[in-house]
């Protein structure tokens, strides 16, 4: 029977790609985010895949999202949180003040990154299919190392212990909890205009595979992380980086 997999974050990068992978297989997908225009391409291009323009940094929008999918759906066997990014798509500080551009900077990576996350995690969790259940998150390779963007790091690291408290209070039920932590990716806007050619080549370098990712390598993950392969696996940090994380 096909499962309901629920994909915030899934009109581009890699939430796409993940929403590709598990509509290969057959799945219903539902894409969540901001931008109605860009959901609405991303689900003409997929078989059966719907869509929820929605602001998950929102509690009224989460508790929407979370209505709509009672409402069409009724249980989320698979819910993976890609929405997120650095910032460099959202309006700066409208203060020249130092402290108040920290702060900026700092509430907008939590709200991208780490609010997100867990208003629509806490809105649909009644909904979760017990047991067999799967929650996925995308942290980074930054949540370890940094990234040039403490804030940006930070907000991804919060989702570690986030996932580990939701997989204790889960796992009774059967739902598994689990993160996938890419490094550079390819094909994504998570760089805005582009990354300069030096830097990319450096965090090439830096991989032990001599490449940089592609969106399909963490959907490949996630799907397998879905799947009842990996049901006892559960509260893990899985790494999707060439290596990187480990250094040269």
């Amino acid at each position: 029977m096909a499962r309901t997999v629920v994909i915030s974050g899934g009109g581009t990068g890699i939430g796409l790609a993940a929403a590709e992978a598990f509509a290969a297989d057959g799945e219903r997908v539902l894409l969540l985010g901001r931008r109605e225009e860009v959901l609405a391409r991303a689900a003409g291009r997929i078989p059966g895949a719907r869509y929820c323009a929605v602001d998950l940094s929102e509690p009224r929008d989460a508790d929407r999202a979370a209505r709509f999918v009672a409402r069409e759906y009724g249980t989320v066997d698979v819910l993976v949180h890609s929405a997120g990014g650095s910032g460099r798509l959202e309006a700066r500080a409208g203060s020249e003040d130092p402290l108040e551009a920290v702060a900026h900077d700092w509430t907008l990576a939590f709200r991208l990154n780490t609010l997100t996350a867990a208003l629509l995690t806490e809105a649909l969790e009644g909904h979760l299919a017990t047991p067999g259940g799967r929650v996925l998150f995308l942290s980074s390779i930054a949540a370890y190392r940094g990234s040039g963007s403490a804030a940006y790091a930070a907000s991804k690291a919060a989702l570690h212990p986030y996932a580990h408290d939701l997989a204790r209070r889960l796992g009774p039920r059967g739902i598994t909890v689990n993160l996938v932590a890419p490094g550079y990716v390819e094909e994504t806007g998570f760089f805005g205009d582009g990354l300069g050619e030096d830097r990319r080549r450096q965090l090439i370098a830096e991989t032990s595979t001599g490449r940089a990712g592609h969106p399909g390598d963490v959907a490949q993950t996630l799907r397998w992380l879905a799947s009842h392969a990996a049901a006892h696996i559960t509260s893990q940090v899985i790494q999707v980086n060439g290596g990187a994380e480990r250094g040269h």
